[in-house]
């Protein structure tokens, strides 16, 4: 990408959209496109097509998607399959049609199986069952990345699909009933804090192992793999470290100096058991992650203190 490149952030609203446009901006891009959902919503085809003919962006990141916790994902499956669908094709579609260079599609580790080997290699996509509570979520996301291939193959259109960790970090959303574990565990125990409980209860039994990685680390990969990868298959992102949920609980417990228990609600789902990303051919590139996971919470903290009367809750 040159400086000048006309650059379209689709969810430029969204955790990772906003810290994309921030790194672009830091790195000298002038050309960025942008769109809130009250502007252009992603799911109306002749939207979508409109705004393709009428802007003609050079490159693409679309971050744009329908997100959230085990929770939502399971009170609501018809909503993240259809939408997660619509938003993708036509972006996809249209940038294709209209000359756009590259794109970048932003799949999420829940499309490996349940369980699978550890670390996850990319070719483990698909080998077993998915966790059911995020089916179609998953589903969805894996057709994003099939069309971003269909599209190489059969029309030599430049797409590329990154699959990153769990992500944390500021602009996330800290609805509890909706969002996932790190902006959920802030806000309970945040709450929890100033309400003076005795404890805060937390979904299964901790037991349950994540890698989490920053937003903005994310943001500077997917720039980097932007300018740099041209391969259909999916690449893997990730911080090369994991924690159990448990131990999440309590480092975030400490973040935001809560003094109470942690009572563990085994009637509700762990989710899947085991996920850690292997991140051999990102780190064969050269790029690594540089933001460790403490320093990580502490900044999601403090911008959530100081944005929660804004924030989405």
């Amino acid at each position: 990408m040159r400086k000048d490149s006309k650059i379209f952030v689709a969810g430029n609203r969204g955790l990772v959209g906003s810290s994309i446009v921030r790194k672009l901006k830091e790195l000298g891009y002038n050309n960025i496109l942008t769109r809130s959902k009250e502007e252009l919503d992603l799911r109306d085809q002749r939207a979508v097509e409109s705004f393709f003919v009428e802007n003609k962006p050079d490159y693409v990141f679309l971050c744009a998607a329908k997100v959230g916790g085990i929770g939502w994902n399971a009170q609501c499956p018809a909503e993240f399959i259809y939408d997660n669908l619509q938003i993708q094709s036509n972006v996809i579609h249209y940038s294709y049609t209209n000359g756009v260079k590259k794109l970048l599609f932003l799949g999420s580790a829940c499309i490996y199986p349940k369980v699978t080997p550890q670390p996850i290699k990319e070719h483990y996509l698909m080998s077993s069952e998915l966790e059911p509570t995020n089916q179609s979520y998953a589903l969805a996301k894996i057709a994003g990345m099939r069309m971003c291939q269909a599209y190489a193959k059969q029309y030599g259109f430049n797409a590329i699909s990154v699959m990153p960790a769990n992500l944390y970090g500021p602009y996330d959303n800290f609805n509890v009933e909706q969002c996932h574990v790190i902006p959920a565990l802030i806000s309970k125990f945040e709450n929890a804090k100033n309400s003076n409980q005795d404890s805060v209860t937390c979904f299964g039994d901790g037991t349950p192992t994540r890698e989490f990685l920053h937003v903005d680390d994310l943001a500077d990969s997917c720039i980097y793999l932007m300018n740099n990868y041209d391969d259909p298959e999916h690449i893997n992102i990730g911080s090369s470290s994991d924690v159990t949920i448990k131990e999440l609980s309590n480092m975030i417990k400490d973040v935001v100096g809560y003094e109470g228990s942690i009572i563990w609600d085994i009637n509700k789902p762990n989710g899947t058991p085991l996920r850690k990303l292997d991140t051999s051919r990102l780190d064969e590139m050269g790029w690594k992650s540089s933001i460790n996971l403490k320093d990580g919470l502490e900044e999601t903290y403090n911008w959530y203190i100081e944005n929660k009367d804004n924030c989405r809750r």
